[in-house]
This record gives structure tokens, sequence and C-alpha cells, in this order.
């Protein structure tokens, strides 16, 4: 049974950091939440147990921890609803859920359709007792984002341009969270931005039809989605420049009806990511919380 806690989804603020690999750990963890980032979005599916994701809010004390998304393919809906309400009674409002198909192309799920998938998922969550207020779903076209709207507290679209925000809001409405990702390079030399972004964009996701076809909504072409992506597609996917550009980027998205952007930010080997992580958050104005 759900408390009045649980029906309110947890605060995320304007601003969080989306990080896959390599995983964060508890102590830059610890970092961004005092840099004043309002959520953290673990990437690249994270398991049903929870266990990584808890070490995450157990060493921090308010910054929201999301997953991003838990694959419905993969993991268990009883375990992992098992594991939120494990987390819930240790540290509660604090874990949000991201639950998504995923790329079914790449996991053997072709028989299998991603949004009777998800339903059903949805349905295990619901009798295991998972609030709706606590989970997002992971759409990006319009049946998947009427299905956030009515399932779920909103929707988190990954790799989508500011424009996809205002469709995406439409559907919504008003109430629902809508929290998007957006890659950014610290780097103001357009070639050099490009080079670092663009693998991060063409493999896999050059190669999967749900992001094609949503990129194709958003008015690109066959040019621009060939691989490894024009210089166009990268450029409106991946933000670069100096602090004011990067902002300006960044909160297009809230201008177009996101209320959070989860932040992916690339860089280069052997750079210092912590400093990377102070500087983005001193371009969008963060202080600490």
């Amino acid at each position: 049974m759900s408390d009045d806690r649980e029906e309110t989804t947890p605060e995320i603020g304007r601003y969080g950091v989306w990080q896959g690999r390599p995983p964060l750990t508890p102590e830059p963890a610890y970092h961004l939440e005092n840099l004043g980032f309002g959520a953290i979005w673990v990437g690249h599916s994270p398991a049903a147990d929870l266990r990584h994701v808890e070490s995450l809010i157990a060493n921090t004390s308010t910054i929201t921890v999301a997953t991003a998304i838990a694959n419905i393919w993969t993991a268990d809906p009883r375990e992992l609803a098992a594991a939120y309400h494990r987390v819930e009674a240790a540290h509660p409002g604090r874990l949000l859920l991201g639950i998504g198909a995923g790329h079914p192309e790449t996991q053997g799920q072709q028989a299998r359709k991603p949004y009777a998938a998800t339903v059903e998922y949805l349905d295990v969550l619901d009798a295991e007792g998972v609030p709706a207020s606590r989970r997002v779903l992971a759409a990006l076209g319009p049946r998947m984002l009427e299905l956030a709207r009515d399932r779920a507290a909103g929707a988190h679209p990954y790799l989508v341009t500011p424009s996809f925000n205002e469709g995406a809001r439409d559907i919504l409405g008003p109430a629902k969270l809508l929290a998007t990702e957006q890659r950014v390079v610290l780097r103001t030399d357009p070639a050099e931005a490009r080079d670092l972004g663009r693998p991060t964009v063409d493999r896999p996701y050059l190669g999967l039809r749900n992001y094609l076809n949503n990129l194709r909504r958003l008015g690109y072409g066959d040019d621009d989605l060939e691989s490894p992506g024009s210089d166009r597609l990268i450029d409106d996917l991946v933000v670069s420049g100096d602090a004011a550009a990067i902002k300006a980027r960044v909160d297009q998205h809230l201008h177009h009806g996101a209320d959070h952007v989860a932040v992916q930010l690339i860089v280069a080997d052997g750079d210092d990511r912590a400093a990377a992580f102070a500087e983005l958050a001193a371009d969008l104005g963060l202080s600490h919380p």
C-alpha cells in the first residue's frame, strides 16, 4: 500500500545529469548534488535489483535518482517492484523509475510489440503497488506519450531536439512531467565538438528504428541519418560552444515545453570529469542547494 509521500513525484529541478558509462559511483554523485543538479539519471538499463541506484541514494542527501531506463525486456517487473519498495522504505521520496522498451530489435524481441509489452509491464507494477506517480516512461512516439500521460507521472524522451517537446507537451497535457535528455560537449571548436559527439549518436542510435523514425518526424532526411550522421544532425543533437551557447540550447528545451533537462556530458578520454561537471554547473547558473 502506498503512503501519501508516494503519491507525489520526486522533485528533480530544472537540470539533471544523465550518465551511463562509466557508471557513477557515490563520490561523484555527491559532487553533483553539491553542484546543484536536481537529479541523476542512471543510464544504460540499470538492473532490476536497483543495488547500484540505491548506493547512489544512500550516499547523497537530497538529489533524486532515476533509472534511465529500466528495460522491460531485461528487468523483471516483480523484482523491480520489490526493489522499489525496499529503496523507498529506506530512503523515502528519492527514487524515480524510468521505464521503457529500449531497443527490442537488438534483444530478440521482434515478435512482441513494445507498446503492448509496456502495458503488460505497467499492469504488473500496478499489481505490485508501485504508484504511477513514481515512474516515467521512455516515450518518443504519440502512442507511448499517451501511455506516459495515462499510466505514469510523465515521459523521459531521449535523443531529441527542443522542438520535439512542443508536440510531446500537447499530448502529455500541462500537468505531466516532461524530462528530456540533451548531450553537451564543453568545446568551442565545432569540429572538435563533433568529433566527440558524433560517435555517441551514430552507434547504436542511427541503427535503431525507433530513434530513426522519431528523427524523421522531426524533419531529418536520409542524408542526415546515414551513418555517421550529418553535421546538421550532430550539431542539433549535441550542444557545444561557450557558456552562453550551452545554457541557451539547454534552456530551449524548457522554453519548448520540457520541465527538466537531463544533461549528458560527453568528455574526451583523460578529461577531468569532476571539473567538467563543475564547469557545466557554472554554465547553467547552478549553485549549492
